[in-house]
Order: C-alpha cells, then sequence, then structure tokens
C-alpha cells in the first residue's frame, strides 16, 4: 500500500505540473439538438428563436451562409427566409438542458476531471487517461465519434497545455477543414503552431473580445502571436492580472485550473418578456409568483437561503407610441428562508405596490439577494424552528415531485393555471425527452 501511495503521488504531482486540456464544443448546439431528433433538418437552413420569438440565437451553417447574423431580429430576415426556405423554430431550454447533461455523461466517461464550462462546452484535463488511447487526436476522434453515435451531436475537440491554448486550439479546429474536428495544438511542430496564431486576429482568444481587442490593437497588438510574444508585465499594467493570465496561458504557462465544482450563485434571477401585453394586476401577480418558484428550485439546488428579494417591472421601451413606466423595490427577510411560499407571497405584496394602472406593461422578475448557505442559517430570538423543519420537509417533497415527474407538476396557486402572458413560441419542437406526452414515435 505504502508503494502504491507513493506511485500514485508521484503520478499525480506530474499530472499538475503537466496538465493537458481538452475542450470539447457542440457545434450549433441549439440546431444541433432540434436535428437529433428530426434528421430531415440535416442540411436544412435553420435558426432558433430568443424569447418570444424575437432574435436569431442559434444559425445552421446553411443560415449562416445566407447571411444571417447572430442576435438578428427575426422579423426582418423573415423575406430572405421566405427565399430561401429558411426555418425557425422558438427556443425549447427544456430539450436543450436536458441534452447538455446528456453530453456531460458521455464526456465524463473519460476522464473524471471534467468542467461544465457552458450549456454546450466542456473543458476535461485527460493527461491521466491520455496512455489508453495512441495520441490525443485519437482520443479526441473517439469522443467525436461517441457524441455523434450516442446522442447524434456534432462536436469539436481542442486540445492543449493551458486552457486558453485548448479553447484557441477548438477555434482551429471548427474553422479549419485540415483538422478533422481534432485540434492538438502542442502536437503541431513549433513554427506551424506559431504561423497559426499569426493569422487568427486577437479579438478570437477566450477572454479579449472585440472591446479589448480594440485596445490591443492600438498597443500594435493584432494577432494571437502578437499577445503570446507581449511582455506580461506590460499587459498587466494596461488592463488587469486576468489578461496577463491570458497572455500567459498562450506561452503554454497553466494559469487557470479546472473548476470540479461550479461556485455557488451570489444572486439569482428569474425574470421573462411577457407572451403578449400585459395590463391586469393579477397577470403580473401570477408572473412573479412563476418567477419565484423558478428562482427558489435554483436556490434549494444549491443548498441556500435568500437574504431579500428584488422586483420590478417595466412597460416596453421600444415601442414609442405606448407611455412608459418601470419601477423596482428591494426588501429583505428577517430570516433568510427557501420557501417558496413566504417569497411568493412576499413577491405579490410588492409588485401590487408597485402597479399602476393604465400602463401596457412587458416585462417583470425577481432577484434572489443576500444568499448565503443552508449550514450557515441564523435565526432570531422569536423564530419557530419547528415551522423551519416543517418548511425544509415541503419544499424537499415539491422538489422531489417536480424532478420526478416534471418542472411544474405541483405548483403554487397562486402562479395561476391560464398564464394567457406567459412566453411566446409558436414553433417549439416537442420536448423528447422530457414529457411522457411528447415522446418521439418510431414508425
Amino acid at each position: 500500500w505504502g508503494w502504491y501511495a507513493a506511485m500514485e503521488a508521484k503520478t499525480n504531482s506530474a499530472a499538475k505540473a503537466n496538465p493537458v486540456y481538452a475542450l470539447v464544443d457542440v457545434n450549433n448546439f441549439y440546431v444541433s439538438c432540434e436535428r437529433a431528433f428530426n434528421p430531415k433538418l440535416e442540411g436544412v437552413p435553420m435558426v432558433v428563436l430568443s424569447n418570444n420569438d424575437g432574435c436569431a440565437v442559434a444559425r445552421s451553417a446553411e443560415a449562416k451562409a445566407l447571411g444571417i447574423k447572430m442576435g438578428e431580429p427575426w422579423h426582418k430576415v423573415k423575406d430572405l427566409a421566405r427565399q430561401h426556405g429558411v426555418l425557425a423554430y422558438s427556443s425549447n431550454y427544456t430539450l436543450y438542458g436536458d441534452m447538455s447533461q446528456r453530453c456531460v455523461e458521455v464526456l465524463s466517461a473519460f476522464t473524471p476531471n471534467l468542467e461544465v464550462y457552458s450549456v454546450d462546452e466542456s473543458f476535461l484535463q485527460i493527461e491521466s487517461v491520455l496512455q489508453l488511447y495512441p495520441s490525443a487526436t485519437d482520443m479526441g476522434q473517439q469522443i467525436r465519434q461517441r457524441m455523434r453515435q450516442w446522442l447524434s451531436m456534432p462536436v469539436c475537440v481542442g486540445i492543449g497545455p493551458t486552457k486558453t491554448l485548448a479553447k484557441l486550439a477548438n477555434h482551429m479546429a471548427k474553422k479549419m477543414p485540415r483538422f478533422n474536428g481534432v485540434c492538438d495544438l502542442h502536437a503541431l511542430p513549433k513554427s506551424e503552431r506559431l504561423e497559426l496564431m499569426g493569422s487568427i486576429d486577437v479579438s478570437e482568444v477566450w477572454g479579449v473580445g472585440r472591446r479589448n481587442g480594440i485596445r490591443l490593437n492600438e498597443m500594435g497588438i493584432h494577432t494571437v502571436l502578437d499577445l503570446r510574444c507581449a511582455k506580461p508585465s506590460e499587459i498587466r499594467k494596461h488592463f488587469n492580472v486576468v489578461m496577463e493570465r491570458t497572455c500567459q496561458e498562450l506561452r503554454g504557462v497553466p494559469c487557470l485550473e479546472l473548476e470540479d465544482v461550479t461556485p455557488d450563485k451570489q444572486q439569482i434571477m428569474s425574470s421573462k418578456s411577457f407572451g403578449q401585453p400585459v395590463i391586469m394586476v393579477q397577470d403580473l401577480c401570477e408572473a412573479v409568483s412563476t418567477y419565484v418558484e423558478r428562482a427558489t428550485q435554483k436556490l434549494r439546488a444549491q443548498k441556500s437561503l435568500a437574504g431579500g428579494l428584488y422586483v420590478f417591472l417595466r412597460t416596453n421601451p421600444f415601442n414609442p407610441n405606448a407611455e412608459q413606466y418601470s419601477a423596482n423595490r428591494h426588501v429583505s427577510f428577517g430570516v433568510p428562508t427557501d420557501d417558496t411560499r413566504e417569497i411568493s407571497d412576499l413577491a405579490i405584496q410588492v409588485i401590487k405596490h408597485l402597479y399602476k394602472p393604465g400602463y401596457v406593461y412587458k416585462k417583470a422578475g425577481v432577484m434572489l439577494t443576500g444568499l448565503t448557505q443552508v449550514e450557515n442559517r441564523q435565526t432570531d430570538l422569536f423564530t419557530d424552528t419547528t415551522a423551519i423543519e416543517k418548511s425544509s420537509s415541503l419544499m424537499k417533497a415539491l422538489d422531489d415531485i417536480n424532478n420526478r415527474f416534471g418542472r411544474n407538476s405541483l405548483i403554487c396557486a397562486s402562479s395561476g393555471f391560464d398564464k394567457k402572458w406567459s412566453m411566446k413560441c409558436s414553433n417549439r419542437s416537442p420536448h423528447y425527452t422530457t414529457s411522457w406526452n411528447e415522446l418521439p414515435l418510431a414508425n
């Protein structure tokens, strides 16, 4: 056992000194989710629209080729869509969230060291498992093959000694067909690697973006290679320590470790624009009660309590012909809580106070603030601890039922049942994987 422990410690030490990261990114994630259950959409130009079918938030390669831009309002491209047969789908967040989790489960079989970076991206630390494959590129191709076979999800894989270089390699894997979807940056000869860096705009570097890219251009830094060769101390002087770390990571010096556990949120917001104009206070009350249900479910999932509640409502600022009004209010709880009923009752009281008749409302929302961990709960002298225990049991039962039978299986009556104000999604695909009534059928 002593020998085994020593060898394990040696392996872990070597892995820590020479990490290898892989970034796995699903191509056009929302579009790919739709195509996974409707193969007839393959090769068809299509977009997925934002809340209330407003803007294009995902585009197939065919739609991009037609010039449809990210975030472009759908009403501006309807003529182009009719001309070229572009299909538009409403966002199906329930399906996308479930498919995202399935992607993570598949990737977890390749390595235990995984960080879920976003709904369609995950970092894998792979140096400890590379001996199982002929090369890192072969491992990347196996990841692509399994994701395609098991989930019908096309992915690209970028591999490098730092997270920033893995992200850059993923960009190359997507944009350069020669890599066939997998780019191991440090498997390339150094001269070729530097040449590729010199051909990519600095704004493509993870964490740089357009604004910082403009500032870097003013300093004579135009490409990834320019930033790699810049003095880190000079970069820090003009920007911050984060940009300095980016510069170091481009040189192959790891500065960003894998986050095994996603940090708890410090605030939780739930808000959406209404599918149709709202003028009645009762509809506003139902909306904020619904938003509280969603926010408190997330609150309990991370085992937190809320110390305060922020509520807001507003009219449509993009309608110049309508009278404008917006209002908000923040209130604190005497004792932090995660009870949906308690927070919902308070939100309804606040919205009734903010409401003014005669206006057409477009949006409302809630934010839970002052979050603390459940184990750090502090009560006052007059708190009924028995009531807290009963509340905790009730909320656990509520979450268990909704997790087992689907969201909104059990709701507060104050959230309403008709929900005429709910988000417009006139062309939403079925909830193939999370609703018994919408399971895909095989003929």
